[in-house]
């Protein structure tokens, strides 16, 4: 289509050249102007035929550089779409690891808050009961020394009269009865010792009940025997040591390698 429209155009320029020529020439006769006339239009033929050689080399050359184009501009999609490809697939991969990563860092983060909460809540704890235990009055006592030693009478209380430590001032030097100042739980410990030849039958009461008894004899020898217990005991119960069964044969001792004692502490509230 463009060569037959240049070809059209490029021929009646010529024509149009030719006519005006053939005006402005003189004639001479009616044969030297037809030869003049054909000359001119195999001159102008020619011409054509040159130009319309020139322009089909023109087209081939047009034609062959869109080819080229062409063939360029597919190479170059198609490196487009390798390379997009690529960054596609690599901002992909990318993706997925910033996300592991992420992932590992949110789990990481998050073992280790809840290690932290957990640890900081243990610390909580502990301060609590630290601060608890430092608010728990301080109950203890040691008892010792007995002036009665002879044990005659079934119920006697026995009298350590001597307290070496009564934090609390829960016992009794004159009765010889602990009386708990504080709800918690408390140990209590008695030890006795028996003249020898002699016997001696004690039990350590709570509230009223004996809940530990011990007895003891030698005849040739002083022996002695401790018996104890743990118990959780209400602010204003008592505890303290009595004899289980009384007789003029039973007898404590007392002297410089033997100690009678009774002894209790608050352990908890």
């Amino acid at each position: 289509m463009l060569f037959s429209t240049v070809y059209a155009c490029v021929l009646w320029v010529l024509i149009y050249s030719f006519n005006i020529s053939s005006a402005k020439e003189k004639v001479c006769s009616k044969f030297a102007y037809e030869e003049q006339t054909l000359e001119k239009m195999i001159r102008t033929e020619i011409k054509v035929e040159n130009i319309e050689s020139e322009i089909k080399k023109t087209q081939d050359s047009v034609l062959n550089t869109l080819k080229e184009i062409q063939m360029t501009v597919a190479h170059i999609t198609d490196r487009f779409e390798d390379l997009r490809n690529n960054f596609t697939e690599e901002m992909e991969q990318k993706t997925q690891d910033i996300e592991k990563r992420e992932d590992f860092f949110k789990n990481t983060f998050e073992e280790l808050r809840t290690n932290f909460t957990n640890s900081m809540e243990n610390e909580r704890n502990s301060l609590s009961e630290l601060k608890e235990k430092l608010t728990w009055p301080s109950v203890a006592f040691y008892a010792h020394h007995v002036t009665e030693t002879n044990l005659a009478k079934d119920n006697q209380i026995i009298v350590f009269d001597s307290a070496l430590t009564n934090e609390g001032s829960g016992y009794d030097t004159s009765t010889g009865i602990f009386t708990a100042p504080v709800d918690g739980m408390y140990q209590f410990t008695v030890h006795i010792c028996t003249y020898y030849g002699k016997y001696s039958y004690i039990g350590m009461v709570y509230a009223g009940n004996v809940i530990a008894k011990a007895s003891n004899y030698d005849k040739d020898h002083g022996t002695c025997c401790s018996v104890g217990a743990i118990l959780r005991v209400k602010s204003g119960e008592q505890v303290w040591v009595k004899c289980t069964a009384g007789s003029s044969n039973n007898r404590l001792l007392e002297d410089i390698y033997r100690m009678n004692t009774f002894s209790g502490i608050l352990l908890n509230k």
